[in-house]
């Protein structure tokens, strides 16, 4: 069957929303320290931008709890969730989520050595990254990363946004930290 393509001129945000959404995401979750307290936000806006350097770059809404803790620490760690963190990335997505350790309280953490950052230690991977700089650009921050520390988690299907829906992957990674 064949698609047509319809020119649209005018690009607004709720068009850009709407075509956007169709691009499946994996989900994760960012965290960072403000004050000696967690600070956590869903994103799914991460990539791996280089293997040499390692680096990596999410994008946050300017003004969020969380890019006001990275501008003040630095560091920054991103765990990426599997297919039954629904509840955590929720939790993480919600503007009206508490404020500090009270976020994390019905989630195994544990902090990360290099930027004391904490993980979500049921995701399937984790990213610890020293943020080397941080772009305004539009409504949000775009921040890149220098990782420090990376490993798997446990091995689980990857938790997916497409669409406006939580989705997972049908395969999950080995727990083998060599490939």
């Amino acid at each position: 069957m064949a698609s047509s393509v319809t020119a649209t001129r005018t690009v607004t945000p709720a068009r850009l929303r709407s075509v956007a959404r169709r691009f499946a995401t994996g989900v994760t979750v960012v965290t960072s320290r403000a004050d000696g307290a967690p600070v956590g936000m869903t994103v799914n806006s991460f990539a791996t931008v280089s293997l040499e350097p390692a680096t990596v770059v999410v994008a946050v809404r300017v003004g969020s709890r969380l890019a006001c803790a990275v501008r003040r620490s630095g560091v920054f760690a991103i765990t990426v969730l599997a297919a039954g963190q629904t509840a955590c990335a929720r939790r993480f997505a919600d503007p009206k989520r508490p404020f500090g350790a009270a976020c994390f309280a019905e989630f195994a953490t544990h902090p990360e050595p290099s930027t004391g950052c904490l993980v979500l230690s049921d995701g399937i991977a984790y990213f610890a990254c020293s943020a080397h700089a941080a772009h305004r650009y539009g409504d949000h921050i775009v921040l890149i990363g220098g990782v420090t520390a990376c490993g798997p988690l446990r091995a689980a299907p990857a938790l997916a946004f497409a669409d406006g829906v939580f989705t997972h992957l049908d395969t999950a990674a080995s727990d083998d930290p060599v490939r």
